[in-house]
């Protein structure tokens, strides 16, 4: 990591200055960080941008290190748009480097009023960076990013406005299906346990208790004790199922199944949900919208 930082370093010194020289008649280049923004930066800007972005499907942020292969998308940006309040912590010193330089990078979690932010004295912004997992937070977010892009390529204002205005209509319908199915489901059995603690606004949404195994970074490791108590928690409050998630090592919540088995009681592992990275591109589960509806749709019929 330390090699490839000090490349990137190098190398946004070096072409710091390129914005200067750019041809207005290009496509503006985009980079981001996790598969949320890429595809919300994608339904904004369609076919008019070049969208490049560093994490693919499965990939933790918290954990994520800068590769070799990042340094020429990193460099040859027009602008970086990423979630910020820290969920991208190994990335964070470039990032700085490159406000320094004068280089366009935009975290998108800055346009939320701390008042809508769950706060944290355990995480490195002390808030939780999950932010996606509010639609009322990512439709100001979408809001945002519109208004970004036009700044940004003011040839495309109008179509970029338009195609935001489809993608928010597209969440509120989500959001109205969303309620739909989550009413389904018993008040007494909204108990979502995971791997991490990265539910807590869809908790805060949606009215489920929600119990992460791990802090709200992977990066924290859960102890024999947190196991154990999670699983009397389990067994005191009968649930039925725990879930694992696609960017968090499996064996995390197998421990605590087996936890719950020592007690003489079962707990089944309700299926998958996807937390920090959305789906395999070209999928359902590849897009915000059909990852959302997927994991409520795991989480009800697992709890039911």
């Amino acid at each position: 990591m330390k090699k490839v930082l000090f490349i990137l370093i190098v190398s946004i010194s070096t072409f710091s200055c390129k914005q200067e020289t750019k041809d207005p008649n290009q496509k503006l280049n985009v980079v981001t960080t996790t598969t949320m923004i890429t595809d919300l930066v994608k339904n904004i800007g369609g076919d008019l941008i070049n969208v490049e972005g560093l994490m693919g499907s499965g990939v933790d942020p918290h954990l994520y290190k800068a590769s070799e292969g990042d340094v020429n998308k990193i460099v040859n940006a027009d602008v970086i748009l990423y979630n910020g309040l820290h969920l991208e912590g190994k990335l964070v010193e470039v990032f700085k480097k490159m406000s320094s330089q004068h280089i366009k990078t935009i975290a998108i979690g800055e346009v939320l009023d701390k008042n809508a932010l769950i706060g944290s004295d355990y995480f490195a912004s002390n808030y939780d960076p999950h932010i996606w997992f509010s639609t009322s937070n990512w439709k100001k977010v979408a809001t945002f990013t519109i208004e970004k892009l036009k700044k940004l390529d003011p040839k495309n204002a109008d179509a970029f406005e338009a195609n935001g205005k489809a993608y928010l209509e597209e969440i509120d319908l989500l959001e109205t299906r969303l309620r739909a199915i989550i009413k389904t489901l018993p008040r007494k059995k909204r108990v979502l346990v995971t791997a991490h603690d990265a539910f807590s606004y869809f908790g805060k949404e949606y009215d489920f208790n929600v119990v992460g195994l791990q802090g709200l970074s992977t990066a924290t490791e859960a102890g024999v004790q947190d196991v154990q108590k999670l699983a009397s928690f389990i067994i005191e409050k009968q649930i039925k199922a725990i879930f694992v998630e696609t960017s968090v090592p499996k064996r995390t919540i197998e421990a605590l199944q087996a936890a719950v088995k020592s007690k003489n009681q079962e707990v089944t592992i309700g299926g998958t949900l996807y937390s920090d990275a959305l789906g395999n591109p070209g999928t359902i589960e590849g897009t915000y919208i059909g990852m959302f509806e997927y994991n409520v749709n795991t989480i009800v019929n697992a709890l039911k």
